[in-house]
């Protein structure tokens, strides 16, 4: 798929984003969002309400700023089978 660095926030938008993101949308979480509208696709982990250490991603060097900036992905279609869905952050 890719590696867009996206961030898509809190603010639920259709049935695509649920609103138990993590952070401010940017211009790339935009252009990502398009393209789920287009290709009916939802972010899974931002519908399930989850303590900030289960939503970020990502952490800087330093461990100052944390993001979420990965997102699992599937087709509106099978979104009833998805029951949750968590982050356990790692190194690269």
């Amino acid at each position: 798929m890719g590696d867009f660095n996206a961030k898509v926030g809190g603010e639920k938008v259709d049935d695509i984003v649920g609103k138990h993101g993590l952070g401010i949308r940017n211009e790339r979480g935009e252009k990502l969002i398009e393209w789920c509208q287009t290709n009916n696709i939802i972010m899974g982990n931002t519908w399930f309400q989850q303590p900030p250490r289960r939503k970020w991603t990502w952490k800087s060097p330093g461990d100052e700023t944390r993001n979420q900036i990965d997102y699992m992905m599937i087709s509106k279609r099978y979104r009833n089978a998805l029951l949750l869905a968590k982050t356990y952050p790692s190194a690269d």
